[in-house]
């Protein structure tokens, strides 16, 4: 018997995949977007989903969208890692995730998947990769986004013992075709441009938007209620990335290690340099401060409990680059 799945962050990266994936099945798909949203991401299957006008930040815009839906996936979210205060990512992140939760349980829903980051999970080591159940020590950085996803998990909870069965997935740093707006595959545009002349010191966990959208789909149908999941990859350190990047890119470029204290006194004589756009965007305090730390995860979890997938990150790293070359993105 088909089922109706409404899917919130349809438009973004992970989202759109996720809709495209699940629009070739015989299930009613529903795509939660605001009048404005661009739609680009999800021209290829526009004629067999259905587009429902709202906002996540809105509560009253919710109601009675939720009503006969067997399945939500809430992918919504708002990725800042400047340096700017940046009062929507509470909207977005904290009320948005409340108000679709709330309107799911209050609607009936049957599950729920919610993505997650893996700043709502922690900073590791390089020799001890974290778990799901690891305790959260990101708010030694200050970093708002991370606490936005950490409260909006301590919602999934709230909201799990009120009823709710809801599964939490949480990806690492994700690579793909489809990033068009450049998340983590501004690392491989500014590699390619030579606009990274150093590199932090820490490093990431690295999966392919493909296997997340597989997991995502995986965790509606098998996680465990009130769980979540770190979907990811290899770890792998800026260095190796930065070096990897450069051997598919085919261009390279001397690139130095930079510890924190000194991205402090560049960043701040790049602000009289006429040669700032020469930098990458990446560039800034902020996400310097957390690519000096080990992201590094351990996904076991997922591969037994939900049968993830594994690649080696190179090939997802393949496939991200020829997509924005074939499609003159990189210029």
């Amino acid at each position: 018997m088909a089922k109706k799945i409404l899917v919130t962050g349809g438009t973004g990266f992970i989202g759109s995949r996720l809709v495209n994936r699940l629009a070739t099945g015989e299930n009613e798909v529903r795509v939660l977007v605001r009048r404005t949203s661009d739609l680009t991401s999800l021209e290829e299957c526009l004629d067999r989903i259905t587009l429902v006008y709202g906002d996540v930040t809105s509560a009253e815009s919710l109601e009675g969208l939720f009503t006969g839906v067997d399945e939500v996936y809430h992918s919504a979210g708002l990725t800042y890692m400047g340096n700017r205060v940046n009062p929507m990512l509470d909207k977005i992140n904290v009320q948005g995730a409340r108000n679709v939760l709330v309107e799911s349980r209050k609607a009936g829903v049957k599950r729920v998947v919610h993505v997650s980051s893996i700043t709502a999970v922690g900073i590791g080591s390089a020799r001890k990769p974290l778990d799901e159940s690891s305790p959260w020590n990101f708010d030694r950085l200050n970093l708002e986004y991370a606490r936005t996803k950490h409260v909006a998990e301590k919602i999934v909870a709230e909201e799990v013992s009120k009823g709710l069965d809801c599964v939490i997935v949480v990806p690492a740093f994700v690579f793909g075709a489809g990033d068009v707006n450049f998340n983590a595959g501004r690392i491989i545009k500014d590699v390619y441009n030579r606009k990274m002349p150093f590199y932090p010191l820490g490093g990431v966990c690295i999966i392919d938007v493909e296997i997340v959208v597989d997991a995502t789909i995986a965790a509606m149908q098998k996680g465990r209620t009130g769980e979540r999941y770190i979907i990811g990859g290899d770890n792998v350190s800026f260095r190796e990335l930065s070096q990897t990047i450069m051997k598919i890119t085919g261009v390279h470029q001397s690139s130095l290690p930079l510890p924190l204290w000194a991205a402090h006194i560049i960043s701040y004589l790049l602000n009289f340099s006429k040669n700032r756009n020469k930098i990458s965007k990446l560039f800034n305090m902020s996400m310097f401060a957390v690519a000096s730390e080990f992201l590094y995860f351990d996904s076991a979890k997922a591969k037994r409990e939900l049968g993830m997938r594994y690649e080696p990150y190179e090939q997802s790293i393949r496939r991200t680059f020829e997509w924005y070359r074939d499609r003159n993105m990189l210029d």
